[in-house]
Parts: structure tokens; C-alpha cells; sequence
């Protein structure tokens, strides 16, 4: 018998008064899977991930998490079940030190502050500047703060919206390297993500939207998909 997949979302349709975005969106994603959304802006790939974490409450369909229905429960509720998302705006506390921004994330889900020594392992940079206040930091850095804090918090999930976005080209390269290391380690992810190589080298499965519709899946783990078949999918 097929294990049931950590996350299964059924029949999703989600937007905003008088502006419906997502229509009947179906998907799945196993424990320790790694599942891309793709897809030219206005899509509805920023949206997938609101609804999944409770900042925008479905109009209709489903959302299982380990089989509990989250579909309509309230942003903490959700991240208390396990679904962590690290937001484009990263959401971090920039008159905080890197550190107490770390911890902050085991301190809403109980979780143990010694993972903190395994969080510096990940991310060396972090621990030169755990003293350092985070508005201070680079772009690329500040990102890593913000992936680091939601690893403090063990997600069940990981929802990661455009994590090399607006990176300079040193910390792009970076992100990808901490992206497969969470990948080896058996993360389960939903990452959002417009460079597209970096998409096909940490992702088991792509999922295309197009306004508002999963248009196209590709099985990574079948064999190679050529970066020009997803651009051409994405765009035309």
C-alpha cells in the first residue's frame, strides 16, 4: 500500500474580495519531497502559499496535513501543526540581533534551543554575526536568518516564497547549496522560485500554474526536464 502523503490539497480555490485566484488547484507532497511552483506573475503561486498557511481562508477545497484538515484554521494554529513559511519580506525583526531572531522560532513551537548549534553548522555565516543586528545584514544574509528561524521551529513543512529573489549572484549560489542540504537532509518543502535552474536542481516535482491552475507537472526523479520545455511552459 502507497503511504499517504504529508500534505494533499483537494479542490483549492483561494483570492481576495471580488478577485477569486485560484481555481480547483490539486496537489500532493510526501514526506520528505521537495515540489516547486512555477509560473509567470499573477499565476497564483504567492496565493497557494497564504492559503496553505492560514493568512487567506479558502473559499472551497481542502488542506491535509498528515491527514488533519487545516483548510480555514487560523495562521498560528497552522504553524503550530508544523507549516512554516519564510515570506518574500522575511518578516524578521531588523533591531534584533541574528540570534535572538533564531530564537524566536523554537520559542513559538517549544522547540529545543540547542538546535541553535546545528542551525550555525548550516549556515557558518550566521554564527560569525549571531551578535549582530540584523538591519545591518545583506539581503542574501537576512534570507538565511529568516530560513534558519523557520528551521528553529522543526516545520513538518516548509513553504519557502522566492528565496533567491533580488539576491545578489554570491548568495543566490548560496541558497542553493542550503536548499539541497535541507533536501539531503530530508526536509519536506514547497518552494516557490523564478530561477529556474535552481528550481530544477532542488525539486523532485515542478507544478506550473497558470491563472490561477496547476497547467503542467513534470516528475523529476523520471528523468531530466530541460530548462527551455519549463520557460516555454511557464511563458507560453
Amino acid at each position: 500500500m502507497a503511504e499517504a502523503p504529508l500534505l494533499d490539497v483537494e479542490g483549492l480555490e483561494a483570492g481576495y474580495p471580488g478577485k477569486p485566484i485560484l481555481f480547483g488547484v490539486d496537489f500532493a507532497v510526501a514526506k520528505g519531497e521537495v515540489v516547486a511552483l512555477l509560473g509567470a506573475n499573477g499565476s497564483g503561486k504567492s496565493t497557494v502559499l497564504n492559503t496553505l498557511s492560514g493568512f487567506l481562508k479558502p473559499a472551497a477545497g481542502s488542506i491535509r496535513l498528515a491527514g488533519e484538515e487545516l483548510a480555514g484554521r487560523k495562521p498560528h494554529e497552522i504553524f503550530r501543526r508544523g507549516i512554516v513559511q519564510v515570506s518574500q519580506a522575511r518578516d524578521l525583526f531588523p533591531d534584533m540581533t541574528v540570534e535572538d531572531n533564531l530564537r524566536l522560532g523554537a520559542a513559538v513551537r517549544k522547540a529545543p534551543g540547542d538546535l541553535i548549534a546545528g542551525i550555525y553548522r548550516s549556515f557558518p555565516r550566521l554564527a560569525e554575526r549571531k551578535r549582530q543586528t540584523v538591519k545591518l545584514m545583506s539581503g542574501g544574509e537576512q534570507q538565511m536568518v529568516a530560513i534558519g528561524r523557520a528551521l528553529m521551529s522543526r516545520p513538518v513543512l516548509l513553504l519557502l516564497d522566492e528565496p533567491s529573489g533580488g539576491l545578489a549572484p554570491v548568495f543566490v549560489n548560496e541558497i542553493a547549496q542550503i536548499m539541497r542540504s535541507l533536501k539531503q537532509q530530508g526536509v519536506t518543502m514547497v518552494i516557490i522560485e523564478q530561477n529556474i535552474k535552481l528550481a530544477l536542481a532542488a525539486a523532485d516535482r515542478l507544478l506550473v500554474l497558470r491563472e490561477g491552475r496547476i497547467a503542467e507537472r513534470h516528475d523529476l526523479t523520471s528523468g531530466a526536464v530541460a530548462e527551455e520545455a519549463v520557460v516555454r511552459s511557464i511563458y507560453l
